[in-house]
C-alpha cells in the first residue's frame, strides 16, 4: 500500500524555534537560562530597548492552522487501546496515530496490528512493536 499522505499539507512557519532566556542569565551562574519575566520599572528588557533580549509575545504564536502539526502534515492523536483507534476511522487524513508510552507490549501489538487494518498513518512509541 502506499504511504498515506495528509488531506492538506500548509507550508509550517516557526516564527521563532530559539528559546528566550532569562535577563543577565548570560552573566550570572545564579541566575537560571528560562525565562523569566522582568517586572521593574526601569528594566531594559521590559522597557524594550535596543540590543536587549527580546521578551515572548503574542506575535510569536504559531499559525492556528499549522499549530501542533508534524513535519508530514498530520496532527498527533494519542492512542492507548485499540477502542480509541476507531475514532481516526472518520479523520484518517489529518490525524496519525501516537501509540502512548504507557501501553503495555502486548496491547501495543494489537494496537499497531489493528493500525495497520485502518487506512491511518501511525507513529510507533512502543519498543517492542518495532
Amino acid at each position: 500500500m502506499a504511504a498515506l499522505r495528509p488531506l492538506m499539507k500548509p507550508r509550517i512557519v516557526k516564527k521563532r524555534t530559539k528559546k528566550f532566556i532569562q535577563h543577565q542569565s548570560d552573566c550570572y551562574v545564579k541566575i537560571k537560562w528560562n525565562w523569566w519575566k522582568p517586572r521593574g520599572i526601569g528594566n531594559r528588557v521590559s522597557r524594550r530597548c535596543k540590543g536587549q533580549i527580546l521578551m515572548p509575545n503574542i506575535s510569536y504564536g504559531s499559525n492556528k492552522k499549522t499549530k501542533h502539526m508534524l513535519p508530514s502534515g498530520f496532527q498527533k492523536f494519542l492512542v492507548h487501546n485499540v477502542k480509541e483507534l476507531e475514532v481516526l476511522l472518520m479523520c484518517h487524513t489529518s490525524y496519525c496515530a501516537e501509540i502512548a508510552h504507557n501501553v503495555s507490549s502486548k496491547n501495543c501489538k494489537a494496537n499497531v496490528e489493528r493500525v495497520d487494518q485502518l487506512p491511518s498513518h501511525h507513529l510507533s512509541q512502543c519498543q517492542s512493536a518495532q
